[in-house]
């Protein structure tokens, strides 16, 4: 259940109300694809880091180690350890992304598997499955996600088949939820809205899966590749015809900046790679800009990453050290830089709430949007 708290303009402040804790919006997912954040940062770490939400991906875990795997273990919580609100993936952006190698239809889709081209078929039904033996506290429904740019008939069809997907996806949870085999009865689905960069396409598909009463709702097919201000424009045309009283994600995205613009208008959820990714490549967001920790500049700094950052690696440990580390290829290094950047993209979520909740929310956009994009 979302409760809408405060609004400043379109931007929200609210709380997402779920059977493992009160999530606190607007709120960033950290994403541990295949049930760990890749770094070697454990969910007991997250607690530490600030993370109120763990992101998990159907059909990497379907792979591997297998979803029946999983709910013999008693569930995602149980096998990862991590008692806060889980949301799965549904597959779909990852299958759609073997453009080589499926074949897409009605039913859904066949595909070979990335590890040993194994054929695999997977459609509403499937990906419901799939999640409700990982036991997720949120399942994403299952949908078309169209390269951009695409075609304005094909994205029409594209829009129309993730419609037929999505009342299916909704049918089967129904089902699923009544048995008494199923690991969490309660679990909750979202809708993701789709249209590549076409407003009238956007506006239609957004008002009928509004029909349909769900848990939340979700922009997808976006942050892949176009200019942010395309994205802004789709988000400003679709927010007017997303429910008030439901929750808001914007799949995939993104930079500082991206997440500043979305709150803006009115957006609620976000997940990326990015703050991971990039940490692994020394690559560090500060309160100062984006600074690269492999420069010969910080060989003899013996300052943390960021002398204003509260995480336990700026705490403890120098520039030149975490340097020293990443160069020598040490694993510590991983570790460490996630660590620190996960940590900046939680609190930049309690920066951008704490200013919501004073009416400041704009002030501190205009404030930092330039600062965290900025390379050092």
């Amino acid at each position: 259940m979302y409760k809408l708290l405060k609004q400043e303009g379109t931007a929200r402040r609210g709380e997402f109300i779920t059977n493992r804790g009160t999530v606190q919006t607007p709120a960033f997912m950290n994403v541990a694809t295949c049930g760990a954040i890749k770094g070697a940062v454990s969910a007991e770490d997250l607690k530490t880091l600030g993370c109120q939400v763990m992101l998990s991906n159907t059909y990497h875990l379907h792979i591997r180690p297998g979803d029946e795997v999983i709910k013999q273990c008693g569930g995602l919580h149980t096998f990862s350890t991590w008692d806060g609100p889980i949301l799965t993936d549904s597959g779909g952006f990852q299958v759609f992304s073997l453009s080589s190698l499926r074949k897409i239809e009605e039913e859904g889709v066949t595909f070979a598997s990335h590890i040993d081209g194994k054929r695999i078929f997977m459609g509403p039904e499937e990906s419901m499955r799939i999640q409700s033996n990982l036991g997720s506290t949120i399942a994403m429904a299952f949908d078309e996600c169209v390269e951009n740019p695409a075609e304005y008939s094909y994205s029409k069809q594209s829009c129309e088949r993730t419609t037929r997907w999505l009342k299916r996806c909704k049918a089967e949870m129904a089902r699923l939820n009544s048995l008494d085999t199923t690991i969490n009865k309660e679990q909750m689905l979202f809708g993701i809205n789709q249209g590549c960069t076409y407003n009238d396409l956007r506006i239609n598909h957004m008002k009928e899966i509004a029909e349909l009463n769900l848990d939340g709702y979700a922009i997808g097919g976006l942050a892949v590749g176009e200019p942010p201000q395309v994205m802004y424009d789709v988000i400003e045309h679709v927010e007017p015809f997303m429910p008030k009283d439901k929750i808001r994600y914007l799949m995939g995205v993104g930079t500082p900046a991206n997440i500043l613009n979305a709150v803006e208008r009115g957006v609620d959820l976000f997940d990326c790679v990015m703050p991971s990714r990039n940490a692994r490549h020394g690559h560090l967001f500060t309160s100062e800009g984006i600074i690269n920790i492999n420069n010969k500049k910080y060989e003899y700094d013996m300052r943390p990453i960021d002398e204003k950052c509260g995480c336990p690696v700026c705490q403890r440990y120098s520039r030149a050290y975490i340097r020293h580390l990443l160069k020598s290829q040490e694993m510590l290094s991983q570790r460490l830089l996630v660590m620190h950047n996960l940590w900046f993209y939680n609190h930049l979520m309690v920066d951008i709430r704490n200013s919501l909740d004073d009416g400041t929310f704009m002030e501190f956009k205009r404030e930092k949007e330039e600062i965290y994009s900025k390379r050092i």
